[in-house]
This record gives C-alpha cells, structure tokens and sequence, in this order.
C-alpha cells in the first residue's frame, strides 16, 4: 500500500473505495456483515492510525456511489502481525442518500443497529488506542449526521479483492461494456495495491425477508420530515443516489437512457462456494419407537402426532407448526434448512432451492422439466442418474437428498417435542403423483433416518382428518389447493373405513401459479408507468416474487393494497421503484383462470364415476391457496353449498397422517381404500398408449398383459411402461422399460411373456415377466435411467386416425367461467339472463347428460 498523498493540517484523507460488486443487492448480501448504521470495516494493507479522519467515498463496479461521507478511524487490525490488516470506521456525517440506504438496507440486518463499526470474526484483536498528541476523536452519537454532499477531495483508491468466499447472489451474466471515466479536471490520485486475500466476516444467515407489499393508504397533506421508516416496511436493496422518479423517454432526448440490465447484470465473475457433500445414513432406519405423521409439503412441511387419542402438529422450539421446505448454502458453506433458508431467498436465491416437490422423480430431459427449469433462480442439473437435480456451489444434489434434508428438520422437531429418537413416519404425497415420485420421496425418507411406514395420498389424510371420531356416513370431496400442486378427491366415509372412488390433480397448478401470475402483472405495469422492459436479476425477480405473495395474502382481507418494491433498477444513476396498486377485483382478473382448472379437474373427477355435485355431502378445502376468498365462491357456484370449516387447511394433512401412523402402531381399525391416480400401461408401435391398469382401481391391484416374439429367435424383449389417462404415449409419463432377456429360440410369435403389473396400497408399482410355455419367471430389468422423449420416439408417431385424448389429458380450460369480484354470487331474478347461479346451476344437476363435463360446456355455451 502506497502512502496517501500530504494533505493540511485537519484536513480529512480522502478516500475511494472501489467495490467489486455490480449491485446493491450483491452489496448487501457479500458485504452486509461488515456493515452498521454507524460505521464499516474494510481490509487494507497499510492502515492510519485510530482518530484519524477521512472522508469516504464507496463506488460499485459500475462507478456509481453507494455510500459517501466522513468517518473517524476508531479501530484498527492486524497490529503487530496479529490478525489481518484493517481498520473500522466510524461514520461523522453522510449524505441524504448514504443515510437512506443505511436505514433502509443495512439497518433490518440482525447485527446492523450499533452505532459502531462492525468488528469481523477471524481479523484479529483491534486497537482503539490513539497516538499520543492526536487530537481526541469526535464524542459518539447515536447515528451520524446528515449533510449534502461536499465536492470530492483528491483522493486515494482503496481495492477490495473480487474473490470473496461468500456465494452472495451473484448471478452470471454477460458483463456490460466497462463504463467509460468522466472527465476531471485534475489527475486520479494513484491508487493503492489490492489486498491478497478477502475480508472474513460472519455471514448473515437468518435476515427475514423484508416487507415490499403494504395496504394503500393516503398520505396527509402535511407532514414533518419522517423518521427512518421501520425494517419490516423498509425496501430491500436500495443504492446511494438520490431517490427519483423513473425518467420520461422523449423522441426529443438527445441519447436513450442507459440499459437498466445493464446495472443489473454482474461484471464479478461469480465465486463458486464449496459445498459440503451429502451425508447419507450408514443403516438402514430402525422400525422401533413412535410413529409420526409427516406433511411435507411444496412450501412448508409439519409433522403430526397422537397423544391421549387426540392428534395435534408438533411446534418447533421457537413456535413454528411448520417447517419451510427451503434448503440453502450460506455464506459459511453450510446447508441451512427452514426459516434461516428462508431468510436468504431475498440475498442469496442462486444458493436457495424451494419448490423441490414439483419435480422431485421426474427426469431432467422430461419436457416438464425443460420448460420451468429456468423460471427458478437455482439452477436445475442432470443428476447421476439422469433425474432433475440442483447445483448448490460447486456440488450437485439430487432433489431425494434435498427433500431428505427437510425430512430432517422435521424429524428433529418431532424428536426435541417427543423427547425421544423418531425413525418411523408416514410420509404424504399429491395423490396425482406417479410412480417415479413416489419411490423418489420414499428414497428421501430413508435418506432422513426414517423408515416409511405408508406413502399416504394428501386427500385421504385431509378426509381422515375431518371424519376421526364423528362416526360419519358420507361421500366428501377434498380439494387440495397447496403451494405447487392441486388435488381433489372424492371419498366414501362410513365410520372407520375412507374409500377413495375417484382422484385426480395437476402437479403443476398451486400457490406459485397465482404469485406468478401477480409478478407479470406487476412487470407489466412497471414496463406502462416507466417505458422500461426489464430483464432483471435473480434478487430482484425474487424480490417481486416475495412482494406479490404478500399482496395475495393481504387480498383475502382487504380489498386493496400497495405493492412497492423500491430501487428496483437504476436508470441514468438514479433509482427507479415499482409501485402498484392491486385490487382485489383485479386479483380475481389474474387468477380466476387458475381457479377455472381446478373446477374442470372437479368436474372430471365427478363425471369420472358418473357422479353430479349434487351427490356429493361435504367440500373439504386443503392447503394454503384454498383460503382465497376467489375460491371459496367459485366452490359455492359450482357445489351450491360452501365448504366445510370443520379442518385447519394447513394442518389437516399432517393430522391425517398422524391419524394414520397412530392406527398402524396401535393396528387399530382404520381402513383405507385408494385408487390408483392415473393409469398404467405400456406404449405401442405408432405411438400409442394401451392402459393394463384403468385410472381409479381399487387398491391393491394387480393384472396381466401378454407379448410375443416378434421375430425368429429373439431372445430378449423391451416393454415401455407408461402412467397417464392420454391415448397418446408421448404425452403420458414415462415410468421405465422392462428390458426381458433370457427367452427360448423359437419362430416368429411362438414364445410367449406374461408380464404382471402389481400396485400396492401406496401405487408403487412392481412389474414381473413369465415365459407362458415353461412358466417360468424369465429374467427382467425395469430400467428408469432412459432419456424419456428418446423412448418415445422409437414408438414412432402418433396414427393418423388415432381419436383425441379424454378430457383428462387434455386439461382444457373454462375460460366461460363466471366472474367473482370478490362479493357473493348473485342469485338471479326473472328479468335477468342465465349467468350461472346457483339456483339454475342445481337444477342442470340434476338432468347432465352426457356427464358434467358436458354439462359445464353446454352452460358455458362450449357446446
């Protein structure tokens, strides 16, 4: 480190600390350790001794300014080869914007209330002492002043290194051209040598998201200058200019703004974090102890347990009844799991993974998989056996490793509530989750230290829930609207035995599609207000994301609120924000698509057993997405009943579960009857698909399926195995091929295989070939480790005169349904058209020829 040029006697050193980050977000989420309101540590070879007063200015990679005042030297590291080299400053005073960002930004981080600069672990002891005929350093105050900003000193550069070791949130993307230097009228000051290693500080690990959607309100008229605005109504990543509104683009400017992207986009090269490898069980979990019921859930998992015959959720020690199914890799190299994960997904999103029950099972080069791969901020990788994955660092995990890791976190909640070690569980699933799935979560749970006793589907458990102890003789429809998956389920209850007549779902319909369907709004909005498309990074998409599910939430009891995400870009230096109002009558404009495809998936599930909605007694609502208002009418309209209040939408599953667990381990009386959600069968020549197993067979279940050679001598025989309701192979889920081998010679379709498919009371399935001629069992392999699309293929196309899918593969859409604006449905008066109301809509129950479904087209003029 060079010395600092000679200044005047008072006169405070100026120093320019070039920072590597491209953003404030990034900022904040490498840097935010090392910050408080009163102050900041940085690293530096050679340091000024304590008392000494500078003037700071901190720039981004980008060379706009983050954070600009003068500070006091009030500590200093690394003295007498102890420790790394630096020093802690202490903010005097700081400009509008420096302040705005402290308050806004750093102030909600857990350490960041001292009045003092932060002292890192790992850099040693630090020296307050001041040299002898210094002057006495500034009298402490509680926050520093705030002043204009003066015009700048000659000053020296001070260069953080690039290669951090915390993953941050930076997100690689193409660097934007390097920005040019403005002129000056005096030459830079020489700059100072960068340091050889990064500065270690402890990393932030539980910082809660912070509030970006809040309930509109009109300002008053007059108003004294306000206080700094509370952390849970604080923007998030703010930066340190001046707050402005978003530039108007005129034909007349001489030059078009500069790209927001650009701001946006990392000119870092990304450090890739070490992650710490997955540590698998060495035996297999014991089947002794208690049994817990495990709701592991798309966005949060609980756990449930029965206790003097009553079941209850088991909380965590700090409160929580659930468990976020979040997993991440913090700043340490540490997998976090639950709220502290949740914590990051604002900071940190590359290194956060949620959502891991939408794809757990499927295979990475499933068209699925391809098509929302990149609408996560995590990425999506091929796993070693070909399934979908996530990289965290510089480590693949596949999804039954991270779904293994919340099952975890559940289980020791369970274990610090029960008091004793838990190795035993029943685990449930979306019932509309195929095979694969449902090896991949029971794979998971040995990969926790639990043994599985039951794979049970989410509406069962939801039924066993609301009917335990009422001795009921009904038939209840379960509509499961959770965070990522839709399920509904009619069931026949008589006393202790749930029988399952028919089920189906949407893998891919939940409380996400509903936040989604918010952000593009939101995105659309900004891009009217502002003439601005952006492309924005991860934090920032997933700061919108955030703010949207909030103003979901706020709808279901307001009519209005505002949805304000500040500095959201930066255009021409100055900050842009995204403020929105939302209405509850616009939510419903967004959404009642989403709402219509669960109707249709009702209708199909009804229609599929020849049953109308008259003959169904109870609706049961399950999941957290089944609180909107939005649905709650449209159950009313198409069931003319409201739905039951008698189950916890969030609790309902796990208690069911528990229910369940507690009968196996008691071997009490409660008998279930399941389905199986989709059929099974095996794909033919011309693209085919010929089910063995029908779509709502009672469980268990078993059948056969003969082939033959289809050439002389063949010795060996591959069966495609396909699950799905589509007429069409191609669009039904590829579950594995059953590769037989071993056959005897003979000619061209004289030997004979008998192949048995068998499901259990779980719908996994087992698959076994038998020469017909010898009755032998020939030798077969079930294969799953195939690309799906390149199996497939080989089928070949689809027959021209092939007849169109059912209902069921085609999940059409009602977009003739009704609209609900957020009041009740309307019953009709003579005077008035026929729109749907209840009261006609009963009626046409009653008659539905040619099923529900077509009654539903009729009515919505589809017909």
């Amino acid at each position: 480190m060079t010395q600092p040029h000679s200044t005047t006697k008072g006169e405070a050193i100026g120093l320019v600390v070039k920072l590597p980050f491209a953003t404030p977000e990034e900022f904040v989420a490498k840097y935010g350790a090392n910050v408080t309101r009163g102050g900041i540590y940085l690293r530096a070879k050679t340091v000024k001794p304590p008392g000494s007063t500078v003037t700071l200015d901190l720039k981004l990679a980008d060379g706009s300014r983050i954070i600009h005042g003068t500070a006091v030297i009030h500590f200093v590291t690394g003295q007498g080869g102890q420790g790394a080299s630096g020093m802690g400053f202490r903010f005097l005073t700081v400009d509008p914007a420096t302040r705005q960002f402290l308050d806004s930004a750093i102030a909600p981080l857990p350490h960041a209330q001292s009045s003092l600069p932060p002292l890192p672990a790992g850099v040693g002891p630090a020296d307050y002492s001041v040299p002898a005929g210094a002057p006495p350093p500034p009298p402490l105050t509680d926050s520093p002043a705030v002043v204009p900003a003066p015009a700048p000193n000659p000053a020296q550069e001070m260069l953080i290194p690039a290669h951090t070791p915390w993953p941050g949130s930076i997100a690689a993307f193409t660097p934007p051209p390097a920005p040019q230097p403005e002129p000056t009228a005096e030459p830079p000051a020489p700059a100072l040598q960068p340091d050889a290693e990064p500065i270690e500080a402890e990393p932030i690990e539980d910082a809660e998201p912070i509030e970006d959607a809040e309930p509109a309100a009109e300002q008053p008229a007059a108003m004294a200058s306000p206080p700094p605005p509370p952390p849970e109504e604080s923007p998030a990543v703010p930066v340190a200019a001046p707050r402005a509104p978003a530039p108007t683009v005129a034909s007349s400017r001489p030059a078009p703004p500069r790209d927001p992207t650009q701001t946006l986009s990392s000119s870092v090269t990304p450090v890739v974090p070490s992650a710490p490898a997955f540590e698998a069980p060495t035996e297999e979990p014991k089947r002794t102890g208690p049994i817990i019921g495990i709701d592991l859930g798309t966005t949060n998992s609980c756990a449930g347990f029965v206790r003097q015959s009553k079941p209850a959720v088991l909380h965590s020690r700090e409160g929580h009844n659930t468990v976020p199914s979040i997993l991440a890799l913090n700043a340490r190299g540490k997998l976090v799991v639950g709220h502290p994960a949740k914590g990051q997904m604002l900071t940190n999103p590359r290194q956060t993974v949620y959502g891991a029950k939408r794809l757990v099972g499927r295979p990475y080069e499933s068209p699925i998989v391809q098509q929302i791969k990149d609408r996560f901020a995590y990425e999506i990788a091929p796993g070693d056996n070909g399934e979908a994955a996530v990289r965290l660092g510089d480590r693949i995990y596949s999804l039954q490793q991270i779904s293994a890791l919340i099952l975890r976190e559940v289980k020791e909640v369970a274990q610090n509530q029960l008091g004793q070690p838990v190795s035993r569980a029943v685990v449930t699933v979306p019932a509309y989750y195929n095979d694969n799935q449902r090896q991949a979560v029971r794979e998971a749970g040995r990969l926790a230290g639990l043994h599985v006793e039951r794979i049970l589907n989410e509406p069962t458990a939801a039924a066993l829930a609301y009917g335990f102890g009422r001795k009921l003789t009904q038939r209840v429809l379960v509509y499961d609207l959770g965070g990522g998956t839709f399920d509904a389920s009619v069931l026949e209850l008589k006393d202790t035995l749930y029988e399952v007549v028919s089920t189906g779902g949407d893998t891919f319909l939940g409380g996400i599609d509903f936040d989604t369907a918010i952000v593009e709004y939101l995105l659309e909005q900004f891009r009217q207000q502002t003439g601005l498309s952006l492309q924005l990074d991860r934090v920032a998409m997933q700061r919108i994301q955030d703010a949207a599910e909030r103003a979901k939430c706020s709808l279901s009891e307001r009519s209005q609120v505002r949805v304000h995400v500040a500095f959201l870009t930066m255009v021409d230096g100055k900050p842009v924000d995204l403020d929105v109002s939302l209405t509850r009558e616009k939510l419903v404009e967004l959404t009642e698509e989403l709402v219509n495809r669960t109707l249709q998936v009702c209708a199909d599930v009804l229609d599929a057993k020849g049953l109308t909605p008259k003959d169904i007694d109870e609706i049961i609502l399950v999941g957290g997405q089944s609180r909107s208002p939005l649905v709650h009418e449209k159950i009313n309209w198409f069931f003319g009943k409201a739905p039951t209040k008698n189950v916890h939408p969030d609790e309902a599953v796990a208690l069911g579960a528990a229910l369940l667990a507690h009968s196996l381990a008691q071997n009490e009386g409660v008998q279930l009857i399941d389905v199986l959600p989709m059929a099974i069968g095996v794909g033919l020549p011309g693209g085919r698909f010929k089910p063995v197993l029908e779509r709502n067979a009672p469980l268990p279940a078993n059948k056969g399926y003969q082939i033959s050679t289809s050439r002389d001598d063949q010795q060996e025989l591959d069966l495609i195995i396909l699950q799905g309701d589509s007429e069409r192979a191609v669009e039904n889920e590829y579950l594995g091929t059953l590769k037989v081998s071993g056959l005897p010679g003979g000619p061209r379709g004289s030997v004979k295989v008998s192949v048995t498919f068998a499901v259990d009371n779980e719908c996994i399935l087992t698959v076994t070939a038998r020469e017909q001629i010898s009755g032998l069992e020939v030798m077969s392999v079930f294969s799953t480790r195939d690309n799906p699309e390149q199996v497939k293929a080989k089928l070949g196309p689809n027959h021209p005169n092939q007849p169109e899918p059912p209902p069921m593969a085609r999940r059409q859409s009602l977009p003739g349904m009704p609209a609900v604006a957020g009041g009740p449905v309307q019953k009709p008066t003579a005077a008035q058209p026929v729109v749907l109301p209840i009261a006609i809509a009963a009626t046409a129950r009653d008659v539905a020829p040619g099923g529900l479904v077509g009654w539903l087209k009729r009515i919505l003029g589809r017909a």
